[in-house]
């Protein structure tokens, strides 16, 4: 094996490590807030932080999902996958978000109903001490694993454990929600414990709304959406800057888990030869994977310069 490919493959270890070691830390977390949670809701007799307790069983759900779609994206490419299998980890994002967004609808749901009853003159159960600290401590061990999460999600360039990071910090705004409302219950009284189910209500609109952006991103990614505007001027600009390039045109993106494609027709003058435009295709692509990461997947076309709109056979 060429050393170039061992240290792609060293590469790939180390971050399919790295991803494995925070997400199976977050599950730890998971685990334990989860037999918290049902135990201080049931003790307590608090709605809110038994719907936390079940966002925190999603967590742990998607835990599971980021450890084997994160090792199936970092596969090779093989003979029945040309551009690699980074897919799976846009497949991962895409459960992760549509788990979150039921979740939040499910939280939403109960919230509405207890609320609802308590209008019509119901009176809900004021919840207990117990549940209020569960609330606090899930708020500190969420946000800390939201924090080592996303900065690995970052560094490694992986979507899925980002997006897993994000479950962690919708928990702990689902915790912050909650022991507001319980607090609230708790000080003012049992006249004001449908502060309890509200709090659940407001917490499930922030759940929805970041399970919403993870869905559409991964849609977009599936269907093989183009790279940001932005993205494609920036290329377009670092391809414009090599020597002899004439127009760029046919210009193609996408992205693939963690690493994106591009594809591209060049013209340069005809009067070049073979070997010299491909050391300028060789040289656009060596720029554009520095920019990019070197994954890149980089295909260019080379053309001659059509001059008053037809190719000129050189002299």
């Amino acid at each position: 094996m060429p050393a170039e490919a061992n240290k792609d493959h060293s590469a790939d270890a180390d971050r399919v490590k790295e991803v494995y070691k925070v997400t199976i830390a977050g599950s730890i977390i998971n685990v334990v807030l989860l037999v918290l949670k049902f135990a201080a809701g049931i003790l307590g007799h608090s709605a809110a932080m038994i719907a936390d307790a079940i966002h925190s069983l999603t967590d742990f759900a998607t835990d599971v999902v980021v450890l084997v779609f994160v090792k199936l994206g970092n596969k090779p490419k093989d003979k029945d996958h040309d551009y690699g299998h980074g897919k799976y980890e846009t497949l991962a994002t895409a459960i992760i978000g549509i788990s979150l967004f039921v979740v939040g609808v499910m939280i939403c749901y109960s919230g509405v109903t207890k609320t609802y009853r308590a209008i019509c003159g119901e009176t809900l159960q004021q919840p207990g001490v117990v549940a209020l600290i569960a609330a606090i401590v899930s708020i500190v061990m969420k946000e800390w694993a939201y924090q080592f999460t996303v900065k690995a999600g970052k560094k490694y360039h992986s979507e899925a454990v980002v997006a897993n990071a994000w479950h962690h910090r919708s928990d702990a705004l689902s915790s912050i929600g909650t022991m507001f409302g319980i607090g609230g219950a708790i000080i003012l009284g049992e006249k004001w414990a449908v502060l309890d189910p509200l709090a659940a209500i407001i917490v499930s609109v922030f759940i929805i709304k970041a399970a919403w952006g993870l869905v559409t991103q991964s849609v977009k990614e599936l269907t093989d959406a183009s790279l940001p505007e932005m993205e494609e001027d920036e290329i377009l600009k670092i391809a414009n800057e090599e020597e002899g390039v004439g127009e760029i045109h046919n210009l193609r993106t996408r992205r693939i888990g963690n690493k994106i494609a591009i594809e591209m027709h060049v013209r340069m003058p005809g009067s070049l030869s073979l070997y010299e435009a491909h050391e300028h295709a060789t040289h656009i692509e060596r720029r554009l994977k520095q920019h990019f990461g070197a994954d890149t997947h980089v295909g260019i076309h080379l053309e001659p310069i059509k001059v008053n709109g037809k190719y000129q056979k050189p002299e």
